[in-house]
C-alpha cells in the first residue's frame, strides 16, 4: 500500500500541479539549479554566444560561462545580474546565435517563438528548460510539429527548485518533473528523446 503524503508534502505537490496565484512568485522567478545547466552541456555544444534572456541572478549565466562561453544575459527584472529592464518578447534584434533558459512558464511558447525568431542561423540552437507537461496539448502539437525541435533531454530525478531563490543542499527532491527542450535550426524530422541525470552532472 502506498504511503499517503503528509498534510505538508500534499499542499506542496497540489500548489505544483495547479495555478496557485497566492504562492506563485511574481514573474515566475525559481533559480535553475545550476547541476540542470551543467547536465544539458554534457550532451549539447554551442558553437558561439549564448544569450541568457531571463538570467534573474544569474544561476544558468555563471555555469554557461564557467563552461567557457560568452554570455548575453538579460531580464525584464533587474535582480543584480546581468542587463534589467529588457523584455525578450520585444526583442527584434539576435545578440547571439543560440539562446539558452528557463522562461517564466506562463509564457513559455511565446519564449520559444521569439527565441526562434532571433536564432535564424543554420546550426543555432534554443534551449528551454520546461516543464515535461509542455509536451501536452493539441496546440502545441501542432506547433512543435512547425518547429526544429530536435531533441528532448528529460531530467530522470526531479530538480528541486525554491521560491524566488536558489536551492541550498540537502532541501530535498523538487516535485515537478523537468525536460530541456532543443531546437535547432536545420533540423528535420522528429525529435530525439533521452534522459539526463543532473545529480550525475
Amino acid at each position: 500500500m502506498s504511503k499517503v503524503p503528509s498534510s505538508a508534502a500534499g499542499r506542496a505537490f497540489s500548489r505544483a500541479q495547479t495555478d496557485d496565484p497566492a504562492n506563485r512568485e511574481a514573474h515566475d522567478f525559481y533559480p535553475t539549479h545550476p547541476a540542470a545547466t551543467r547536465a544539458l552541456l554534457t550532451v549539447e555544444q554551442f558553437d558561439g554566444p549564448i544569450w541568457e534572456p531571463a538570467c534573474g541572478d544569474g544561476a544558468m549565466s555563471r555555469v554557461l560561462i564557467d563552461a567557457g562561453h560568452d554570455v548575453v544575459s538579460t531580464d525584464l527584472i533587474d535582480r543584480g545580474y546581468g542587463e534589467g529592464g529588457r523584455d525578450f518578447l520585444m526583442e527584434w534584434s539576435p545578440r547571439a546565435p543560440h539562446i539558452v533558459t528557463n522562461p517564466p512558464f506562463r509564457w513559455a511558447r511565446e519564449f520559444g517563438d521569439r527565441a526562434l525568431l532571433l536564432t535564424r542561423s543554420p546550426g543555432g540552437k534554443v534551449a528551454l528548460f520546461l516543464r515535461l507537461a509542455f509536451l501536452e496539448g493539441i496546440e502545441r502539437q501542432r506547433w512543435f510539429a512547425n518547429t526544429p525541435l530536435a531533441r528532448v533531454w528529460v531530467m530522470s530525478r526531479r530538480v528541486p527548485f525554491a521560491r524566488g531563490r536558489a536551492v541550498e543542499a540537502g532541501e530535498g527532491a523538487g516535485v515537478i518533473a523537468f525536460a530541456w527542450f532543443v531546437w535547432e535550426h536545420g533540423h528535420q524530422g522528429s525529435p530525439q528523446l533521452g534522459w539526463l541525470d543532473w545529480k550525475a552532472a
